[in-house]
């Protein structure tokens, strides 16, 4: 009994886990419209095997604002081969949306099933797979589309699967064709990236730290986004800000809070700095100390957007031309020298060995001469000298 009933628990929270990130919310408060049109009636071998569905209200729902949701449909196909599969698509209103529900969904695998029971998946841009010989599934984003990619029934590998999600994937605009590059400021930020949580409300950080912690106070508007991972025990959180101003007026909000917290002797962050445009948080971290050497690794890159004309255009162009001609002269030099090296290197050698060969040919021909009475020269050094004792003499 113990056993039956750790299975079905570990099959509704697997349901649950697919179920959940396809955000249940009523299904009559979005459009399913821009995804329908994103599952096609035939993809290679594959083809529908349902017409396009709505996804029904789920009994827990979320807010469906915290990842800017624009439609959800889902369909099912079969292959040639009898496989079967199911694909529930997302668009949302920004590639960073579509990153962020991919990011949950495979924090929430994590959580339902052993550590590291998920693997990368190279499609689309990125994506992530489980399988664990029962449950086939398979969840990716590219541009602004997020979806999860199922196999129904028994599961007889992860070939046809991945075949049919490369497929699908292939048909779907790439957007920018990268992960946030916020991701990539994240201290280690290839090991990071595995499980870190990207964030697009502010009400995904007041759901794990709660309503009336640090975070009641930051505004995400103007389109912050943020991260989190966690190092060790050390839970750190980046929050992006647009412009200069909105980071300063949340940095401003963000120690006043941090001072009423630490009077009222709630909770508070191990460390806080703001690095340029950064709000960066270390939670639960063994000392100060390791929490400011963490942030010390966060490094904010600034980059410069004109509303209008570059005054800096002609410089800028001057400074790349001169730097590619500069590069093609430097590469022209390069291949000339070591072409003229190749060409004394191979020639040296070539002439060496015709001249040891013509040196050996001498040392073992006879020589012979067809000359008669007539001067001869012995330019080649092949015939041999002849002694004048031998030779007759005037009238004999």
């Amino acid at each position: 009994m113990l056993s039956i009933s750790f299975n079905l628990r570990k099959c509704l929270s697997l349901v649950f886990l697919f179920l959940l990130p396809l955000v249940t919310v009523r299904a009559q408060d979005f459009s399913t419209d821009p995804a329908a049109k994103l599952l096609p009636n035939k993809l290679g071998d594959f083809r529908a095997a349902s017409p396009v569905q709505a996804i029904e209200r789920f009994s827990i729902e979320t807010d469906a604002e915290r990842n800017r949701i624009d439609s959800w449909a889902k369909r099912d196909y079969v292959s040639q081969a009898g496989g079967r599969f199911s694909v529930t698509l997302i668009t949302t209103g920004s590639d960073s949306g579509a990153y962020a529900m991919l990011s949950e969904s495979r924090r929430r695998a994590e959580s339902f099933t052993s550590e590291g029971a998920t693997g990368d998946a190279q499609i689309g841009t990125a994506g992530f797979s489980l399988w664990d010989g029962r449950y086939n599934n398979l969840s990716f984003f590219k541009g602004r589309v997020f979806a999860t990619v199922k196999e129904d029934g028994e599961s007889r590998g992860t070939k046809e699967l991945t075949d049919f999600a490369k497929l699908f994937a292939e048909t779907l605009d790439s957007g920018e064709g990268e992960i946030p590059v916020l991701v990539k400021h994240l201290p280690y930020w290839e090991d990071a990236r595995r499980l870190a949580l990207y964030v697009v409300s502010v009400d995904t950080l007041k759901r794990m730290f709660g309503d009336h912690a640090v975070f009641s106070v930051v505004d995400f508007g103007g389109g912050a986004e943020a991260v989190t991972a966690n190092y060790g025990t050390s839970r750190m959180v980046i929050i992006e800000f647009n412009t200069p101003q909105l980071a300063t007026d949340n940095h401003g909000r963000i120690t006043a809070k941090l001072q009423e917290l630490s009077n009222q002797g709630q909770p508070v962050p191990t460390a806080y700095r703001r690095v340029g445009n950064y709000s960066v948080f270390v939670f639960d971290a063994p000392s100060q100390e390791a929490a400011n050497s963490l942030i010390d690794k966060v490094k904010y890159e600034q980059m410069v957007q004109w509303l209008g004309k570059n005054p800096y255009l002609y410089e800028r162009a001057l400074r790349e031309f001169s730097q590619t001609t500069l590069g093609v002269f430097v590469n022209v030099v390069k291949g000339s020298g070591l072409a003229l090296v190749s060409c004394l290197a191979i020639g040296g050698l070539l002439g060496g060995i015709l001249f040891v060969r013509r040196r050996a040919q001498q040392r073992a021909v006879e020589a012979y001469s067809d000359s008669g009475g007539l001067l001869r020269l012995n330019l080649d050094e092949m015939t041999p000298e002849i002694e004048p004792g031998r030779l007759l003499g005037p009238g004999k």
